[in-house]
């Protein structure tokens, strides 16, 4: 027990940056605490006093702003920053090495009672705000974006960002990796091409055009746009004068 609260404190040196000394680490972190009496609420959940397993969790909730169901599979070095809102669920599995931020839902989307929440497996990273719904595997090394909304299973070593949330790309897997915040976007890149490719026919339109000595109807259509924004500013205009 001792040198597993030991192991604890040790994470938090190694995954916060902003940890400065032992003692504000015992005082000032909640996500700390809230491990430590999820710990105490699971070993009363596994030997039967579930009600009491509860009341615990309760009191941590009501403590710490983090709600872990007593019934929860942890795993070691696991690590809440800031913590507030966090929910995880009762059938919810977490590997070793696992950092989630502020707001993230580990939920269930079923009403029976079976396997119903995620399995987060080594070194993820769950970023603020991000909801996994379903009995769904985020796999080893997974990184979920800030505020993404996962509903399907992720592969090892993905990154996946958006709602519903997108595989973005790949990464190698680390032991410990803060950089969640330098996530590629799918949507950003699509668009781009998208404009690219709109930059060259636009251009190869008006070398046509040239050569033709023609006028686009398009042109026409936005000049005609123009005039007509133009006229709905002129009272606006009249009246400052």
């Amino acid at each position: 027990m001792i040198a597993r609260i030991k192991e604890d404190i040790q994470t938090v040196f190694k995954k916060d940056p902003a940890a400065k000394n032992l003692v504000e680490v015992l005082l000032c972190y909640p996500g700390l605490h809230a491990i430590w009496m999820y710990r105490i609420s699971h070993f009363f959940w596994v030997h039967g006093a579930k009600t009491f397993a509860r009341f615990i969790s309760h009191i941590s909730r009501f403590l710490t702003g983090i709600e872990i169901h007593p019934g929860a599979t942890i795993g070691r070095r696991f690590f809440i920053d800031h913590g507030m809102g966090v929910v995880i669920g009762e059938t919810s599995e977490i590997g070793d090495d696992v950092l989630l931020y502020q707001g993230v839902v580990l939920g269930g989307t079923s009403l029976e009672k079976k396997k119903r929440h995620p399995t987060v497996r080594d070194n993820a990273v769950i970023g603020a705000g991000a909801i996994v719904l379903g009995a769904i595997e985020i796999g080893e090394g997974a990184k979920i974006g800030a505020g993404s909304v996962v509903i399907k299973n992720v592969p090892a070593g993905s990154t996946v960002v958006g709602v519903p949330g997108r595989i973005a790309g790949t990464h190698p897997v680390k032991k410990v990796d803060l950089d969640h915040s330098q996530l590629p976007d799918p949507l950003a890149k699509a668009l781009n091409i998208i404009i690219k490719e709109q930059e060259k026919l636009a251009e190869r339109i008006t070398i046509l055009e040239g050569m033709e000595g023609l006028k686009s109807k398009i042109d026409i259509y936005f000049e005609e746009k123009k005039k007509e924004i133009a006229k709905m500013f002129e009272p606006l205009e009249k009246g400052e004068k």
